[in-house]
Order: structure tokens, then C-alpha cells, then sequence
């Protein structure tokens, strides 16, 4: 017999899918506020809404609470708790203490944060996931985009302020990416964007944000790591790309890049666009000093 906090939701019987197949899982999928279309599985008994740590479905928002609202299942049916929340929380509009879900109810949470509540079977997930990482990614590069990576730097950022968390930006660019297509071509540029992404995506942790920011500039959140280990990071990025051999049509092409870092603490830096100004900064100085290299922003 399955453990209670493991026990795994069901739909209610007659939830069908396209076809006449089972629609045997329920998530909840991000329709508004940070993280739009990232989808959550329902997996466990009791599950926790909030941006607290204990939270299994963490949401970054001003107006939610740490522990805001749970769902749980409860004689078949997945019902929606509030947890006390200071703004409350709302299914269709309708503020609630307790409500059961039925597929396609809305839930919002905090002051931009709509979630919907739905049953999918593995055809209806492999979709949503497909459309969910077209829409992120960027299509040469395989990094996530510039919209996700101001999305996500945004939220990382109130965290990192509201729990007073470290929390790095790297910003680099390829070292005179113009000479490269000018001189091997526009093909030979697309491969060293596509192979350098690739040693980066490989390089990183699984919970650092890589991301093209635009054309041959790209952009890395360092979640709880502070600016001198956001330095010691860029280093080593910049030596792997150096000693990589980025090869078009047998002929070695030769690149390198450079880095500059910014982070938090730091009482100068108020919101995240002055963290990207930072690191910007940094990575001009990188630049006039030779480029290849990595450049810290000085603190205060």
C-alpha cells in the first residue's frame, strides 16, 4: 500500500482524453507571471504553493505568501486549500478557503500569478512540454532567450534580495565575432554559436540560467553563488573555451571570449537591471583590457 505522502493524484473516473484515451495526470501549467507555461506535476498527496523553501512548487510574486496554498487529495477529488495567506487565493475569480478542482479551473495566487488546473494524458504533456521549450529556447543556440533570462533574473533577483541569497550575473561575448564571419563565413559563426552553447549548457550547473541574450552575447544566473564565485566560474568558462578547438570545413577557427561578473550583496545594485549594467560594465572593461579575460565588478 502506498505511502500517504507519496500516494499519487488520480483524476476523477470519466476524465477522458482526446481519442477516448485516460487522462491520468494532473498538473497545474503557469498561465501568467514568471515562468508562463512552465508545468508543474501533481505527484504527491499534499502539495505545497509558495516561495518559501518548503514550498514543492516555488513561485516568485510580491503578493504570495511562503507556504500560500496546498492541494490535496481528498476522497477522490483534489481540493484547493488556502494556507492563511495574506492576499488570499482565488479560483475564477471567486476568493476561496477550500474548493475541489475541476479540469480547467484558474487559480491566482499573489498579485500576477494565474495557474490552471488540468488533467493531461502523455500525448497532451509531451505536447505542452514541446511548446513550452519552443517558446523559451533560442532556436540556433539551444540557450534559453532573452525574454526568459529577463524573466528569470527578475524573480532570482527578489529572492536573492528577500532571503538575502548570493546570486551572480556573467555576461560575455565571443571576441571579435565579426572577423570570424567575415573571414570563414556566416556558417562557420552559426557553428561556433551552436558548439560553444553546447560546452556551456555542459559546463554548468543544472540550476544556473544560461541564456542568449543577443547575437554573439550571452548571459549566466548563478543561483547562490556570490560575485567572487561568479568570478571563479567565468574563469573557468573562459579557459574551456579557449582550449576548445571550434573546427568549419577542416579548418580550426579560433575563438575566445570574454566575461564580465556582477552580484549580490551588494548596497549599490537595487534592482536587476542595475545587476545587468554591472556586469556590462564589467565585461567593457574586459574588453578595453585585452579581451579574454574575466572582470569582476567591484562591490558597493
Amino acid at each position: 500500500m502506498p505511502d500517504e505522502s507519496t500516494r499519487m493524484f488520480e483524476p476523477p473516473a470519466g476524465t477522458l482524453a482526446r481519442g477516448g484515451g485516460q487522462r491520468d495526470r494532473a498538473y497545474l501549467i503557469v498561465l501568467a507571471g514568471s515562468g508562463v507555461g512552465e508545468m508543474y506535476k501533481l505527484e504527491h498527496e499534499r502539495t505545497i504553493i509558495g516561495r518559501g523553501g518548503k514550498a514543492q512548487i516555488r513561485l516568485i510574486d510580491d503578493g504570495i505568501s511562503r507556504e500560500h496554498a496546498e492541494l490535496v487529495l481528498e476522497e477522490g477529488e483534489i481540493v484547493l486549500h488556502d494556507l492563511g495567506s495574506t492576499n488570499g487565493t482565488f479560483c475564477n475569480g471567486i476568493k476561496v478557503d477550500k474548493r475541489p478542482l475541476c479540469d480547467g479551473d484558474k487559480i491566482l495566487v499573489g498579485s500576477t500569478t494565474i495557474l490552471k488546473f488540468t488533467y493531461h494524458d502523455n500525448l497532451d504533456e509531451a505536447f505542452q512540454r514541446q511548446m513550452y521549450e519552443s517558446s523559451l529556447r533560442d532556436g540556433l543556440t539551444k540557450a534559453f532567450n532573452k525574454k526568459y533570462f529577463i524573466d528569470r533574473l527578475e524573480s532570482e533577483f527578489t529572492y536573492a534580495v528577500r532571503h538575502s541569497a548570493p546570486l551572480a550575473l556573467l555576461i560575455f561575448d565571443l571576441d571579435h565575432f565579426k572577423k570570424v564571419n567575415d573571414t570563414y563565413g556566416h556558417q562557420a559563426g552559426d557553428m561556433v554559436l551552436s558548439e560553444l552553447s553546447a560546452l556551456m549548457m555542459m559546463s554548468l550547473r543544472t540550476e544556473d540560467i544560461f541564456a542568449r541574450y543577443g547575437g554573439e552575447e550571452f548571459t549566466i544566473i548563478g543561483r547562490g553563488s556570490d560575485v567572487r564565485q561568479g568570478g571563479m566560474i567565468g574563469e573557468r568558462l573562459r579557459a574551456a573555451v579557449e582550449k576548445r578547438t571550434f573546427k568549419f570545413q577542416d579548418k580550426v577557427v579560433p575563438v575566445t571570449i570574454s566575461i564580465g561578473v556582477a552580484g549580490l550583496p551588494d548596497p549599490a545594485i537595487l534592482d536587476s537591471a542595475a545587476l545587468v549594467q554591472a556586469a556590462d560594465a564589467a565585461l567593457y572593461r574586459s574588453k578595453e583590457s585585452g579581451r579574454n579575460r574575466v572582470t569582476v565588478h567591484k562591490t558597493g
